[in-house]
This record gives structure tokens, sequence and C-alpha cells, in this order.
């Protein structure tokens, strides 16, 4: 059903309502399945009417559907049994038992053979389960709300449940409307027209045509008569055509109809420059061209637009100074500044990489180069393509209006999304293998409450895309040629979208199926994109035909005529390659190796810049939001940012707050490309910990002197990035500000040295300092239905029915400077452990040891499973080797030496095909899979006075999309790029807290949960390494343990919540942790919006 047919049904819905035609609207509601009647369910239970309720939720539920459909027809069948049993009816109980509740047998067998057992009972309440049972009244009551209550858990019937804001008589209204427009389409329209059917459209009879008054605004028709309570509209929208120029037709040139309110709210028909109507010549107008009434009611927006005089500088509102310089590092293809925030600029190149940069900084936040998340899933014509390795690039990039998704349209196939909320991670969102061939352009549209994604591509079609689940929505078809633009827009609530092909056609649709609206031809059959002005009332597009002549020009939307020509584009180029952008009055162009500048409301060229020189042929610009900021694409693989006045000082204000953050004792860090420790800020109370960037050195020219202050400008774009430099995190001190709970344990306490989840998140694995694994499993209960680790329900220390435990060999073992190490198969089924001694092999399920290996000296120092095969293993050693061992042959198949201490950290990433090591020497590897050949190595950058420890641990974890690598040491935290071991950035804690014991990533790779040797844990954002929250020991230890001095010797983060995690304590107590219910995340509001620009994880030089 389309998205109309659904919305006429929930009017018709309204309309039955308003007619108080109650069984009919409750039958249509339950036919069509579109909206459950929650008040009518209620009514139902209430009357007892068991078999109506269970007719009319047939249309909506079933008992197979889901576990919420299954629950809520059990609560139904039960209640209806007991009533039966209460009313002593054992024959009508028995059948309900047989005939309705036997299908819920094999859900819940125990569960029906109890119920089985009330047939035997004299009354209900002999049951201990039932023994409050007081009244059937007050039981339909409870009944009611536990169905309220699953309707609220079921993501369908929730919606469902809801039906859409609808103004009163809706149906009405649209029927209103439907006859005042047919009226106005009269050849002979009557001042007093009589509308008695809606069975065939409304024609006034000409036989009164020579009696009927002329229009005038004192002139009215009537309408049918309303219902009470309804009120025809006030003003119906002007009648302006839209591009009515078809395809082998010309438009005639007449004034547009305009309807105005009078008094008593109908509508009247205007009158013409010269006093009389002119109904004829638009019944000429309207009806040969067909086109639909959705476009016709598009307004042409009025706009006033002054006089520029001479006392006007335009020059000073261009913004044509040279700010900064970006180096991309390869040609640009596309720009897109953020709509919210101002500075923040994404780039797509020709090699098929996209990276967001933020300006006034010069600091690149995020970069992705082009991969195919998912190659089983893409086509045999795309996988052929990637097999012959054809270069893919970025055709277009594009955000959407709300800021939180940017679009990346490829040369073949293939549309990425990613999702970005600032001060957060960009993330990988839905990859689209949207068109065959290439996808030339992407736009987004919202309908409602939902983002729209439009594309377009070599295979002439448009497709519409939901951008938050990626189903798609409409399929485009009409044109002939590659379509090469789209453009979305709205006039008047009327949504259409607006597409270029390569055979100059331009054709206008609607968000259905129903084909191409309008068309109409492109000066010179030009390649051509279409943009509006801000406001949306012009429309200007620019093309270049095969020639190489290129064409920029003013539409007008009354004809589809070319309004004005604009001239000056001189260079002959490609279809295509020209781009063009609009802000505020202004028109610019790349073209010629310089950036051309007109006034909309002037033919001639206003002016133009050469950006210092350097600019590409015809570069790629894109104006940001105000229009003080312009940025164009260099010959030598940069991008160049240019300004006005404003948009200097929007710059520069963002660079003296990442200048003021980098003081020091009052004293500002010199810019260079070396690292700076970073204090903390005094004025914000108590250290929190400080982060370390590399910053490039600020070369900026000034542009014309202002006298205006820099800190009166303000901007959404510099407020919301950069928080204030006194903002402390959220500190977590009291038992009631979190949940936590201690894991009982009934072995003998010791030290927990290890610890992590089951890959499930239903189970908690710990390994102690006297060599025995504890296992913690939760159960599937009515509280629980996951059965996931939670702190509302406690789990039980699973041990099999042997009663045997798993303890490594610790024989021959100082247990004192042994270096533990665990790991857990990734299908749950098996763990492999080291206490020092042999590496053994458990079965998860019965504890068993399945083999054991690795006899020491060396011992080994660090575990790790190979993602793809659980009979391969990674196996650091303290001869400072790793031996990558196949446990099945019970042999080692290589040893790669490259540390000089024995090795702390060891992890996979399977398609970059690495290893990653890390030892006690400070030291990261990069082992290549294939030939185990060492491909880089770096030693972690530790500060003299922070490594107290001879020989301390080095481990080592990548983040979810592994484009990260997090590095951790009892000194700080520090991220690199995993590809060439590049430093990003490093974190240090305050010295108050001691080392860091352990470090480890949300499941959602938003966090990096760090314990500390004082029992707190430091909760850090993973993409800023900014401290957004810290909890003491006080917080989740209990009182008569917080007094004494504990150490978490390991931290682990639950595979499916990212908001949880556990503790391993010195005392032997293992801790589940997380938020309040009433809490959405850790830490405070202002982490969500905070992008400091001194802590920005990536600094390339300009």
């Amino acid at each position: 059903m389309s998205r109309l047919s659904k919305e006429l049904l929930y009017l018709v819905l309204q309309y039955l309502h308003e007619e108080n035609y109650k069984e009919t609207v409750h039958r249509l509601e339950s036919e069509s399945g579109r909206f459950l009647n929650v008040k009518y369910i209620e009514e139902l239970v209430k009357k007892g009417e068991w078999e109506a309720l269970e007719r009319y939720l047939s249309g909506f539920i079933s008992v197979g559907e889901n576990r919420y459909s299954l629950k809520i027809l059990f609560e139904i069948r039960k209640q209806k049994y007991l009533e039966a049993l209460e009313r002593k009816d054992r024959v009508k109980a028995l059948n309900i038992l047989n005939q309705e509740l036997k299908v819920f047998q094999p859900h819940n067998d125990a569960l029906f053979k109890e119920m089985t057992l009330l047939l035997t009972l004299g009354d209900i309440r002999e049951n201990a389960l039932l023994s409050k049972y007081t009244d059937n009244n007050t039981a339909r009551l409870v009944v009611i709300e536990e169905i309220k209550k699953l309707i609220a858990m079921s993501p369908e019937l929730r919606e469902k449940s809801q039906f859409p804001s609808v103004s009163s008589s809706r149906l009405r209204q649209l029927v209103n409307q439907s006859l005042n427009w047919q009226h106005q389409l009269c050849k002979f329209p009557k001042a007093n027209p009589d509308m008695t059917t809606l069975l065939v459209d409304h024609t006034c009879g000409p036989s009164n045509a020579a009696h009927a008054p002329p229009h005038s605004a004192n002139h009215q028709f009537v309408g049918p008569i309303p219902r009470p309570g309804f009120h025809p509209p006030m003003q119906q929208p002007e009648a302006q055509f839209l591009f009515t120029a078809t395809r082998g037709q010309s438009s005639v040139n007449t004034p547009a109809l305009t309807c105005h309110p009078n008094i008593g709210g109908d509508l009247v028909l205007a009158t013409h420059s010269n006093g009389a109507a002119e109904p004829e010549l638009v019944l000429k107008r309207a009806r040969p061209l067909r086109v639909p009434e959705e476009i016709r009611s598009i307004p042409s927006l009025s706009v006033s637009r002054p006089n520029h005089g001479v006392n006007f500088l335009a020059s000073e509102e261009l913004p044509t100074n040279v700010i900064t310089l970006i180096n991309q590092g390869s040609n640009v293809k596309s720009l897109d500044f953020h709509p919210e925030y101002q500075t923040l600029l994404l780039v797509g190149t020709d090699m098929g990489d996209i990276s967001l940069w933020e300006i006034g900084s010069r600091l690149r936040i995020a970069h992705r180069s082009f991969s195919v998340w998912n190659v089983r899933s893409c086509s045999f014509a795309f996988q052929a393509f990637l097999g012959n390795h054809q270069p893919v690039y970025v055709n277009r990039v594009k955000w959407s209006p709300d800021g939180l998704f940017m679009g990346v349209a490829y040369s073949m196939h293939v549309v990425h999304v990613f999702s970005y909320h600032a001060g957060q991670e960009l993330k990988d969102h839905l990859e689209i293998e949207a068109h065959v061939g290439s996808v030339s352009d992407v736009a987004f549209s919202t309908q409602e409450q939902s983002v729209l994604m439009i594309t377009c591509g070599e295979d002439r079609t448009i497709k519409i895309w939901d951008t938050a689940t990626g189903a798609r929505q409409h399929i485009l078809e009409g044109h002939d040629a590659p379509i090469y633009s789209i453009l979305p827009h709205y006039k008047a609530n009327i949504k259409y979208i607006l597409s270029t092909a390569m055979d100059g056609k331009i054709r206008v649709w609607l968000y259905d199926e129903a084909g191409p609206r309008i068309e109409y031809d492109a000066p010179g059959s030009t390649c051509t994109r279409l943009a509006y002005n801000s406001d949306g009332s012009r429309l200007f597009s620019l093309g270049t035909s095969n020639d190489g002549v290129s064409f920029l020009v003013e539409w007008n939307e009354s004809d589809g005529n070319v309004k004005q020509s604009y001239s000056g584009l001189t260079g002959k180029h490609s279809p295509g390659s020209v781009h063009f952008d609009i802000a505020k009055r202004f028109l610019a162009v790349g073209d010629n190796f310089c950036i051309k500048f007109w006034d909309m409301d002037k033919q001639n060229q206003l002016t133009s810049t050469n950006a210092d020189g350097g600019l590409s042929a015809t570069p790629c610009i894109r104006f940001n939001k105000d229009g003080v900021l312009l940025a164009a694409s260099t010959a030598d693989k940069g991008v160049k940012i240019l300004g006005n006045a404003e948009g200097y000082r929007l710059v520069r204000s963002i660079e003296n707050q990442s200048e003021s953050r980098r003081v020091v004792s009052g004293a500002v860090a010199k810019p260079s490309t070396s690292t700076t420790f970073v204090g903390s800020n005094s004025a914000a109370g108590a250290s929190v910990g400080t982060s370390e960037i590399r910053t490039p050195s600020p070369a900026v020219p000034t542009p014309n002197q202002d006298s205006q202050n820099m800190s009166v400008v303000r901007s959404r774009g510099v407020d919301e990035l950069v928080c204030s430099a006194v903002w402390t995190p959220k500190e977590i001190t009291e038992p009631s500000e979190l949940r936590s709970m201690r894991l009982l344990d009934n072995l003998v306490e010791a030290p927990i040295v290890k610890l992590l989840y089951t890959n499930t998140g239903s189970g908690v694995l710990a390994l102690a300092y006297n060599a025995v694994h504890k296992l913690w499993k939760w159960q599937k209960t009515e509280q629980n239905p996951t059965g996931n680790a939670t702190t509302e329900e406690a789990p039980r220390m699973w041990q099999p029915t042997s009663g045997i435990l798993m303890i490594n060999d610790i024989r021959d073992v100082d247990t004192d400077t042994a270096v533990p190490c665990l790991a857990i198969s990734k299908n749950n089924s098996y763990v492999i452990s080291s206490s020092g001694g042999k590496v053994s092999l458990y079965n998860m399920t019965s504890f068993k040891t399945l083999t054991s290996f690795i006899d020491h000296p060396p011992a080994p120092t660090s575990l790790v499973f190979n993602p793809q095969d659980n009979n391969i293993i990674a196996i650091g050693l303290a001869d400072c080797t790793i031996q990558i061992f196949n446990i099945r042959l019970d042999q080692a198949l290589q040893k790669l030496v490259g540390h000089q201490k024995f090795v702390t950290g060891l992890a996979y990433d399977i398609d970059k095909k690495i290893l990653v090591s890390s030892g006690a020497d400070a030291q990261i590897c990069i082992w290549n899979t294939e030939n185990w050949e060492k491909v880089t190595s770096k030693y972690l950058n530790i500060p003299f006075r922070r490594n107290n420890n001879p020989s301390p641990e080095t481990r080592v974890y990548f983040n979810l999309d592994r484009t990260r690598l997090l590095v951790v040491h009892e000194s700080q935290i520090a991220l690199y790029d995993p590809e060439n071991l590049e430093f990003l950035m490093q974190w240090f804690p305050q010295q108050a807290c001691g080392s860091i014991t352990d470090a480890v990533y949300s499941c959602d790779g938003e966090y990096v949960y760090v314990s500390m040797e004082d029992g707190s844990v430091n909760i850090v954002t993973s993409i800023w390494l900014k401290l957004t929250c810290r909890i003491t020991s006080a917080a989740y230890l209990p009182p008569k343990l917080s007094a004494i001095k504990v150490c978490i010797n390991a931290i682990a983060a639950h595979p499916l919540n990212p908001k949880q995690f556990a503790l391993g304590i010195s005392d032997g107590g293992v801790y589940v942790v997380e938020p309040l219910e009433s809490e959405k995340d850790w830490g405070s509001e202002c982490d969500e919006k905070v992008v400091g620009t001194s802590e920005n994880p990536v600094a390339v030089e300009p």
C-alpha cells in the first residue's frame, strides 16, 4: 500500500468516527490492519467480549507472529478461562483449555499443565498464584494494563496504535478544496454555483453564462454547505504554474488565477489588471498541458528585490580573500559544508575517499577510503567490476538537512551513508547498491518525521530511499539518457524533485511512480545542474554543452522559459565539469582557473578572483550556509578557503580558542609538528586528564581590517563545536548515581587478574590470581527476556554437574611475576588461558581441559584467537617472540621476532590481513598475516616521569570499524592509524588516580572505559579522548570496602550494551556497572556537542 493510500485510509477512518459509524470504523481498522484502536480494545476487555476482541485483533496479530502477539493472546484467553472457572462453568473452561490455550503448550508446557490442574480445584484461589484474585472486573483492569504494556513494547504495534495528527474533518476539507478548484476551471463560472454531487466533476452550465456578473473581489461562490464544526480554509494557494512547457508544446503566458479570502471564509476569484476575469485564457493554459493539480498549486513567492545602489560595496560581502589552505592529498570532486556547523567541510575525491575537515583549525576529523562493506551482498555485475580493479571516484557528497547523515555517491553502483554527531565518531550507516553503473548524484529531503535520500544514475532512474532503514520507496523512470543531477524542493507544501539528464532534458517528479509531470529543455541541450536561492523563490542552472559552451541562467517558473542569461563565462569545458553555487544574492562559478561572481539581478559579471593562484581549471566550489566562507579546489590536490570579513572572524575565533587550549601555566605552546604535552586547565577545578595532538602552525593572511570586536561574532558553528574550556566532566561518587552489582562467589576469593564477557553478552568470565576461572551466567526470565547481563537480576555462578573447575597449570610458576592471559573463541565454545605456565584449551560448557601446550619457559604473556579459525591462535611469549600456533595439529606454524621485551598485546584485523602486537618495550608492530613479515613498527611516546614500572604491559585494541588502534599503557591511552601507525593523539590521567590498569572500547566504539589504580573508572570519548565521566570507587563499592584501598585489575565492556562494563577488583570481587535507567548516557549533554579543536584526533599539515 502506497503512502497516499495509507493516509487516505486514515482520513476515511476519521470520517467514519466523526459520523459515528462505530461498527464500520472498527471493522475497517481490523481489516486494513493500519490502526490499532487501544481505547476500543479497552472497552471490549472491560465488557468481557472476548470473541469480539479476538476478531478485532486478528487483523493485527496471530499466535505465531512474535512474542508480543503471543503474550497478548495468552493474557486474553487466560482471563477468559479463569472467568469460566469462576462461574463454575467447567465445560466452557475445558473447551477453552483444549481449543484455545493448547496452542501455547509448546511455549510453556509447565504453565499449561498448571492451568489444567485448575479444573480440579473448587476455587481458583486455592492456587497460590491466584490467591489474590479478587473479582473479574479487577482482573480485567490488570489485563488491560498488561496489553497496553505489550503494545508499547512491540515496535510494530506501537506504531499502529498511534493515529497521525490530522485536523478535524480533514476529508471534508479536501473535498471542499477540490470543488473550489473545479469551479475555478469552469469555462462559464457562475457567481453562486450549485454543487450537488461528488460523483462527477463540477461544471457550471453555459446557459447562464451571459448573465453571469463579472468577477470581482466582492463576488463569491458558495461551496458545499459545511457540516457543523467544519470551516473551509481561509486562503487558497495562488495557482502558479511550474515549468508548463512540455515536449512539443508551448506555454501561454497568462497571469495566474489567484484566490483571496473574504470575511465569511469562502473563496473569491481575483480580478486581473483590466478589472475583468479571464477564465478562458486560464482554461487554455491549464487543461491542454495536463499539469497535475499538485504542481499547479505551487506558488511562486513574491520577493522584493531592492535596487542596490552605488553606496553598497558588494566586494566587501563576497568571500574573496584567502583565509587558509587544506591539503587533501587527491583531486577534489565534490564539497559540502555542514548545514549547522559552518566550519565543517565534507570533501570527496577522485580516489574514492572522503574527509571531514574542521577548517578553523585545519584538522581532519574523519577520513574514509573507498571499500565495499559487504561484497557478498553485491550483484554479480558489481563484483565483476571490483574484480577488474577499476578506479572508483566520488561523484557527489551531500549532508542531510539535519546534518546527521552524509551521503556519498560513487562512480560505480554504490552509495554510502554515514552518520555523524558532533563530538562523536563518524559511523558507517548504510551501504546501498543504488544503480547499475555510475551513481551521479545524491540528495536528501524531509518527509514529515523521516529523512529520505534520493539518488540518480547512469541507469536512467531516480530512486528514493528511507535514510534510517535503507528501504527503497520509489523508482522514478522516464529519462531517455543517463541522469546527471537531482534537486528536491517544495513550495506550498508540495514536494517535488527536479532532475537533469545528459541529453539536456529537465523533468519534474512527485514522490510517486506516476512518471514525470513536466519536461523541458535546458539551453544548448546542456548537461545541467540546478540550484535554488536561499529562500527557494528563484531557480538557476549552469550547464555545459558538448561544444564546451556553458550557460548560466535563471528560470521563469511560471512558464518554464529562461528568464535571464548571465554573461562572462569564457572557458571551453567538457560537459558537467563546471561548478556553481549560490549564497545570499550572489552566484559563483568556477571557470578558467578563477572564481567568478554575479549579482542575481544583473546579467554582467560582478567580479572575479584567482584566490592567489593555484586553482584548478574548473574549481569545485561551495559556500557555507551563511555565505561568509567559500571552499574551492586547487590544482595541487588541496582546498582553499576564501572568506569575507565575517568569515575571517569566524575562522579566527576557532583558531583562537584552539590556541587558548594549549596554554600551560599561562604560556602558549609553540605551534609545531612535534608533540606537545598539555596540562589540565586549572579553571576547570579538579584535574581531569589531558589530551595531546599535533598541530600545524597557522599561517592566515589578514584581510580587510575591521574594527568590530571578534568576541561579538557568534555562530552556532563556533559555540557548539567548541565547549568552554572551564567545562568539567561528570563526577559519580555516590551509589545512588549509578547501578552496580557484585557477582556472588562461592569459591575461594582471590584477586581478579583478567575479565571478559562472553560474546553473547549473557555471561562474565574471570581469571583469578590463583589460576581459577569463574563463570557467571544470566538466565532468561520474565524480567530479563534477553538473558543478557544486567544489574537488575543476579546471575548464578556456572559449574558443570561434574563439579570440576577450570584451573591453569601453575606448577613451577612464580605467580607474582607471571603475566596472565585469557581469550574466548568467537563461537563462545572454547577458552584459552594461561597463568604463566602452559596454555590450556577449555570447553566452556563442561570445563574440561581439551589440551595443553607451550611448555614454559618461555612463558606465554598474551593470547588471541584467529577470528576466522578457532584452531589458530597467536601467542605472545616472554622471550619477545610471537608464535602462530595450530591447536589441532599441535605445532607452531610461524615464529615472529621483532620485540625487545615480552609481548603483552595482540589484535587481528582479518580484512586488512594484519596482526598488531605490543610489548613491555612499548613497541607496536604490524605483521602481514599472509607472509608474516613485519610491515612497520613504532614506539609509544612515554614521558620519563610517568614510566615508573620498568616493564609495564602495553595492550592493543581495534575500534568497531577497525580504522583506529587503541594502545593502552600504564601512563596513557593513545590512538594510532593502523594503516601506517601514524600517531593521532594520546590522553594522560591525572596523577592522583595512579596508573592506568586496563582500558577497553565500548561495544559501539563511542567510549573508552579506563580503569585506574585507585579504583576509579574514567570514561573517555573515543574520537576526541575527552574525559566525559569519572566514577570513584565509592560509587560502586559497599561502604565497608570503599574505605579500603582496592585496585581495578581488569575491565571488560559488554558486547551488546554499550553503556555497561564489568570490573575485576584486587579483593577478588567482580562488579557489573551501568548508568541509571533515567540517565540516557554516561556524561553530560556538553559531550554530545563538543568537537574540541585542541583534542581532535587527526592533525594534517596544511
